[in-house]
């Protein structure tokens, strides 16, 4: 579905984004693998992706440095000859209550998740405006729709993500780029193992299906907006979290 396509990927390493990585692979695309800050982990999704036939490439970059965004992208167009596919999956938490929460703690969160985002999609987009094509994938979360206790933070930076994929999408769609948000519910990764037992328990019992999701639900869809049957999809923050927020 994704044959020969060049998809770069942020927060690539672990947990939703090395899912959307491996299934990008799996359906046939070349994947940029950029990090952070495990590079080991990194070069072990290039290594599972190679398996799969496919080309990676690992390029560490913090998404909060401007400068570092641009040389990335570059570095991954030298490479790859092209991009046409961005994800913008890197993200971190420092939860606290709002009256408790550092300032240190709120501008960490929008520099990484939000203004991230918005370096990632300036260098890629120049990249997709050149080319009259691209994809851009951003991955928001139902808490910057619903809000969440002790994520002020967290929530403010994906809702600003989803006003940022909508604004895109209408200023790009005229070159032939699209633009839509995942908003995933509470999904099994690093971050939701740090849970305690009462408190895994106490948000399935919120969650209508009753379990948390996979990596995998996120990193099928992220394959769909990548794929051709969705090139008249754009501007859409699409939820995957199980009903929680219906």
């Amino acid at each position: 579905m994704l044959k020969d396509k060049i998809v770069f990927v942020t927060g690539a390493s672990r947990g939703i984004g090395k899912a959307i990585a491996l299934e990008m692979a799996k359906n046939g695309a070349d994947v940029a693998i950029c990090y952070s800050s495990d590079g080991e982990a990194a070069e072990a999704v290039c290594t599972e992706i190679h398996a799969l036939g496919r080309d990676a490439q690992a390029y560490r970059c913090d998404v909060s440095d401007y400068q570092q965004c641009s040389d990335t992208v570059k570095a991954a167009i030298a490479h790859f000859g092209r991009l046409d596919v961005l994800v913008n999956n890197a993200g971190i938490t420092k939860d606290n209550l709002l009256l408790m929460m550092k300032e240190e703690e709120f501008d960490r969160v929008i520099a990484t998740n939000l203004k991230g985002a918005f370096n990632m999609m300036k260098h890629a987009g120049a990249h997709f405006l050149k080319r009259k094509q691209g994809t851009i994938i951003n991955i928001a979360s139902v808490s910057g729709m619903m809000g969440n206790a002790g994520q002020a933070n967290y929530a403010a930076a994906k809702a600003g993500l989803i006003g940022l994929t909508k604004t895109a999408a209408r200023e790009l769609a005229a070159r032939g780029i699209t633009c839509n948000a995942i908003a995933p519910g509470f999904i099994t990764t690093d971050m939701t193992q740090q849970l305690t037992d009462k408190q895994r328990e106490n948000i399935i019992a919120t969650i209508p299906l009753k379990r948390m999701g996979q990596p995998e639900d996120i990193a099928n869809l992220a394959v769909f907006l990548a794929s051709p049957l969705a090139a008249y999809i754009t501007g859409e923050v699409i939820k995957v979290d199980g009903g929680i927020y219906i």
